[in-house]
């Protein structure tokens, strides 16, 4: 698709999240309100720490020891072991049967490309919502939430792990700190991510893929791991179906090459036609190892694809 992406720098929209309060900055509280009755979908619990709102499939008693972990920022302080502290001045959590959360790791593109499209089209601007909505989930159900920055080849910023809608103002502060530029290696970025030791969970990936090199050998790695994926695919309706006639030069905003083409409404279907298959294509591929794809036009109230299509596709419930 490098040729046919036509990622091409005409504009830049910039992302808008100063002098509001936190439950104001990405959406409303009525949207807020709908999203905290929402819970992420797990075909399995992982084995976690706190019991938040999922019940585990294992038999045992609640108040049965089971092991210890280390603290986390956002865990009851009810669970530290006091006497542990004191001897090795270390926080630990003890462990009970029967009481699992969910680990969710939500990964996002800031690759230059992402930095397209008008307004509430932007693919990045549509991207944190994304990002925001689904840790809004997260935190409220009680689950561990991380999120990270991709770029170049490599993690370039993290925010948590956290739990706990007290944790929600720090996820904008983040979100809003973040700015889609230079080039991404998704694949050198993903197996970066799979390398520290994380629990396994439910990883969730935002990117328009628009790599040369893929995506698919580093989120197999991510797999490999024992993390269940979920893929975001964001496009901006230009990109679907470009409105550009005649004789044009198209510069790629990450690398800056130049192509000359003559475009009539024979190249138009033609792209379209490729631009369908590569997207039937990545679905297909998904479907193969069990990840979760949802393709997105940014033209689609972001609202209603969190509240509805993500429904549709099993990531949320």
């Amino acid at each position: 698709m490098k040729d046919e992406k036509l990622t091409l720098s005409f504009f830049h929209s910039s992302f808008i999240l100063h002098n509001s309060s936190f439950t104001l900055m990405l959406f409303d509280e009525s949207t807020l309100r709908k999203i905290n009755q929402l819970t992420l979908v797990a075909s399995r619990v992982r084995s976690g720490a706190i019991k938040g709102e999922r019940r585990s499939s294992r038999r045992g008693s609640s108040v049965e020891f089971a092991d210890y972990r280390n603290y986390a920022a956002g865990d009851d302080l009810r669970r530290l072991d006091w006497n542990i502290y004191a001897r090795l001045e270390k926080p630990f959590i003890k462990l009970l049967e029967e009481e699992e959360d969910l680990a969710v790791y939500v990964l996002i593109d800031g690759s230059r490309s992402m930095d397209w499209g008008e307004g509430e089209q932007n693919k990045f601007q549509y991207a944190l919502k994304l990002a925001a909505g689904l840790g809004a989930i997260a935190l409220s159900s009680g689950d561990l939430l991380s999120v990270g920055f991709l770029q170049w080849g490599r993690v370039v910023s993290e925010f948590g792990p956290s739990r706990g809608g007290y944790a929600l103002p720090r996820l904008f502060r983040f979100l809003e700190s973040l700015e889609a530029k230079d080039r991404t290696n998704l694949n050198a970025s993903l197996r970066d991510y799979s390398i520290p030791p994380r629990r396994a969970g439910l990883l969730i990936l935002i990117s328009d893929l628009l790599v040369e090199d893929g995506y698919e050998t580093g989120l197999r790695q991510l797999l490999g791991r024992g993390h269940e994926a979920a893929l975001l695919h964001v496009l901006a309706p230009d990109e679907v179906d470009p409105p550009l006639a005649g004789d044009l030069q198209l510069v790629d905003v990450e690398t800056n090459a130049e192509q000359e083409v003559s475009i009539d409404g024979g190249l138009r279907n033609l792209y379209r036609t490729r631009v369908r298959e590569w997207i039937q294509s990545t679905q297909a591929d998904c479907r193969k190892h069990g990840i979760k794809y949802l393709d997105l036009v940014t033209d689609k109230s972001w609202e209603h694809v969190l509240m509805l299509e993500m429904r549709k596709a099993s990531i949320v419930k």
